[in-house]
């Protein structure tokens, strides 16, 4: 069931720097939970987990979706890298700004690594992790050897050469299924991407946090396809091997996107570690 979108809302952070995020309220909320999406041409919130949220919702959790730096309707500096750090700030302001002590993190790529990266830095402000193929445990080099990564980069967004057909051609690489990229998506993701500039993606500096898995002390759901053209699928054994409290899913004939290809079972898996980690 995909939910309807709720009313955008900003997040003052510094310096004039807006974040944008909406507010999905459950009758009579369990807790928070927070979806960080991944990057990638005309990347949101919204985008990446639309088919996810009335799951959480109705099962009782307060949701927050929220745009990153570069991405959607946030700000999208282009004075600064967009360091780990950076990601982290903006979603632990966010919180702070919202009075959320602490939340359920679910993250797909770029944001899985900003979800392990507030872990491993504010352990206290994180309940739990829900990651879907998440960043931040490979080298930049092994990173940009995957077909899916080399195909988004080839274009600057926002070039002359970056063409409708080229976003709908890249939003297929994130599936195994190509009818899932349907043509809401890509007018969706074309109409965002007309607000985004290429520094994002030029100046993102993402650590491989593969040393501080150990580090990581919260239960966590982790989720991954065998047909991941965007993160190496071996990288589930990084998790599993290096963190206390792990679930797998390795789903067979599924790209970068389990969510969104595969939205049922997602939902449902989730609700039942919600269910069985719930403090």
């Amino acid at each position: 069931m995909t939910a309807n979108p709720a009313a955008s809302q900003f997040h003052e952070y510094a310096e004039g720097l807006l974040l944008h995020y909406t507010l999905h309220e459950p009758a009579a909320p369990l807790g928070t939970v927070i979806f960080i999406h991944g990057s990638g041409p005309g990347a949101s919130g919204w985008s990446n987990f639309k088919h996810n949220v009335s799951a959480f919702q109705e099962a009782g959790y307060r949701c927050l979706i929220y745009d990153q730096w570069g991405y959607g309707a946030t700000s999208k500096p282009t004075d600064r890298d967009h360091t780990l750090d950076f990601f982290v700030s903006g979603l632990i302001s966010l919180m702070d700004g919202l009075g959320i002590e602490q939340a359920t993190l679910v993250g797909n790529s770029l944001g899985g690594a900003v979800a392990l990266g507030a872990a491993l830095d504010h352990p206290g402000r994180v309940d739990r992790l829900i990651l879907m193929a998440p960043g931040g445990i490979e080298s930049k080099a092994d990173y940009f050897a995957m077909p899916g990564i080399q195909e988004m980069v080839k274009y600057p967004m926002g070039s002359p050469e970056f063409t409708r057909d080229v976003l709908a051609n890249l939003l297929t690489l994130l599936v195994f299924d190509p009818s899932t990229v349907d043509q809401e998506l890509v007018d969706e993701r074309w109409q965002t991407l007309q607000t985004q500039n290429a520094h994002v993606l030029m100046s993102m500096a993402i650590p491989d946090l593969t040393d501080r898995l150990v580090e990581v002390q919260h239960a966590i759901l982790v989720f991954w396809g065998t047909e991941d053209q965007f993160c190496p699928a071996p990288g589930v054994w990084k998790i599993l091997e290096r963190c206390a409290r792990v679930q797998a899913e390795v789903l067979n004939r599924c790209g970068h996107w389990v969510m969104a290809e595969y939205p049922a079972l997602f939902n449902q898996r989730c609700m039942a570690f919600m269910r069985d980690t719930n403090s």
